[in-house]
């Protein structure tokens, strides 16, 4: 199918699209109805990539050898919009488009990709990947077994089949619950993403999955003005949902949480430096968990010994009501996945349990070399690159306290609420993260708010130094996106109220 046919072909939408009762009024028709349904596998029905097809192009990938080998195919329709005072300032769709081509011999690995999914393109990519090898051709399948389809997201209409107008009424409408809510509101920006994403991956022990990913997110950033001050805060909110998904609630829980943030900051300052206590607030204090101590738990990097975590597994790491859950199955999470792109199912890999480290997260690499099953945990930003162990829902479960037992606790030290920036080093798990948003506590009381805070620790030191963890754990609904080596792929994280016993605290005495 030419390009150009296939963009027209894509365009077509399959069901009706209903406008919310809320946004009645915003000058749109009420629904829209197309013909011509996007296909359940576009690979095999748009560009004729069935069994057969797959099955000679791993029979060229495995010629010279495997341990290992997959294809990994993957259609994604992005769309973005960027609302700023009332008017559309940027808007573009994409499509990303093709398959990538690993094959494993110990530790080696041969990669390519591919945006053609012609044959001739793809035979070629084949032996560009398995040029690595040089000893007697793998048995690969000449018949595939298809996985059965995954259940934790779906959608009614897919994004690829939602026009504009249905995405711009929710942003001005995001737009005008901002400006209502408070008259020091001086400037709005509402930015929108979607993606339809279709993957099929086929393994050289005979699995053929396939998995549609949608996801969505929204995210409003607020600047406010008081005389000659101005202040700044956003929200957002993410998942694998559908239109449906953006309710009257959602949509101003989201909007009022970021005119909150903006407002306390004309009321709030800097705190005391120094070393303190300090209380991780819940949801999205999260973000230290990932980073500054999940990807410490990634398999390559004990594989390597690169993690200070590497020789770790069986041993005391937290105290014993501490426990760090990596799980790709909670439904419609932004991190959630059916299936990992290798092909495993994902699915829920304790890394800590009542203090002791039990696990890292592998991949089939890192199982292999380990003697273990795969944790469904191999994860790739896209065709054009191969599988590494990465994070998917990483979350701390509720421990005995709560949180207004910890702030009693603290006699002199802050809550960290906000994030925006950060630093990790993840071989040592050295950190710096700026706090947007926080309070300080004094006497065991919340006494005001702080801005502009840079706490800096070390993740294993810090897990050592949790000594209470309430029980109000919640995944943080934000818009995650974790790098690494190069690669982005979303993730969602949580975390219950945590009092860490001592972090460094950069605030108005820091030299």
């Amino acid at each position: 199918m030419k390009r150009r046919d296939f963009l027209g072909h894509v365009a077509a939408g399959s069901a009706v699209v209903t406008m919310p009762g809320f946004l009645t009024g915003c000058g749109v028709q009420p629904a829209t109805t197309a013909a011509d349904p996007t296909p359940v596998n576009p690979f095999m029905s748009w560009f004729g990539v069935d069994q057969a097809v797959v099955a000679r192009v791993m029979s060229e990938l495995t010629a010279n050898g495997a341990d290992a080998a997959d294809l990994y195919f993957q259609h994604t329709r992005n769309n973005f919009l960027q609302l700023e005072d009332g008017i559309v300032s940027s808007a573009y769709s994409g499509i990303e488009q093709g398959v990538g081509l690993r094959v494993v011999i110990g530790d080696q690995t041969g990669y390519a990709f591919t945006e053609d999914l012609t044959l001739p393109s793809m035979l070629a990519a084949a032996r560009t990947a398995s040029a690595i090898a040089s000893r007697g051709p793998a048995i690969a399948p000449q018949s595939y077994d298809p996985m059965a389809a995954g259940t934790l997201y779906s959608t009614t209409v897919p994004w690829s089949d939602v026009g504009i107008d249905r995405k711009l009424p929710l942003l001005k409408y995001v737009e005008a619950q901002a400006r209502a809510m408070d008259p020091a509101v001086d400037r709005v920006s509402v930015y929108w993403n979607d993606a339809d994403e279709r993957v099929m991956i086929a393994t050289l022990d005979g699995r053929l999955v396939t998995d549609h990913r949608p996801m969505t997110r929204v995210t409003v950033t607020v600047n406010a003005k008081k005389g000659d001050e101005v202040q700044s805060g956003y929200s957002n909110i993410a998942a694998r949902e559908d239109i449906d998904w953006y309710t009257e609630e959602r949509l101003k829980t989201m909007v009022r949480e970021a005119v909150d943030r903006t407002m306390i900051l004309f009321d709030a300052r800097r705190p005391p430096a120094g070393e303190m206590p300090v209380i991780l607030a819940s949801g999205a204090s999260g973000i230290l968990l990932h980073e500054a101590i999940g990807h410490g738990m990634e398999a390559d990097f004990n594989r390597k010994g690169t993690s200070i975590y590497s020789d770790m597994v069986g041993k005391k790491v937290a105290e014993p009501f501490v426990t760090v859950v990596d799980k790709a199955t909670i439904p419609n999470e932004r991190g959630a996945l059916n299936y990992d792109d290798e092909g495993n199912a994902a699915g829920a890999t304790t890394l800590v349990e009542n203090g002791i480290l039990r696990s890292y997260l592998h991949d089939e690499i890192s199982a292999k070399q380990y003697g273990l099953a795969p944790t469904g945990s191999g994860r790739r930003e896209s065709y054009r690159f191969a599988p590494m162990p990465r994070m998917s829902c990483t979350f701390m479960e509720a421990g005995p306290h709560t949180k207004d037992e910890i702030i009693e606790a603290v006699d002199r030290g802050i809550i960290c609420e906000t994030y925006t920036n950060g630093q990790v080093q993840i071989g040592a798990g050295d950190y710096t993260f700026y706090v947007k948003n926080g309070w300080l506590v004094e006497g065991g009381k919340v006494t005001a708010p702080i801005k502009d805070v840079n706490i800096i620790g070390n993740g294993p030191e810090s897990l050592k130094r949790i000594t209470m963890v309430a029980d109000d754990a919640r995944l943080d609904t934000g818009g995650w996106t974790c790098g690494k080596n190069g690669q982005r792929v979303p993730v969602s994280q949580g975390i219950p109220t945590v009092l860490v016993s001592s972090m460094t605290v950069g605030g108005e005495n820091a030299g």
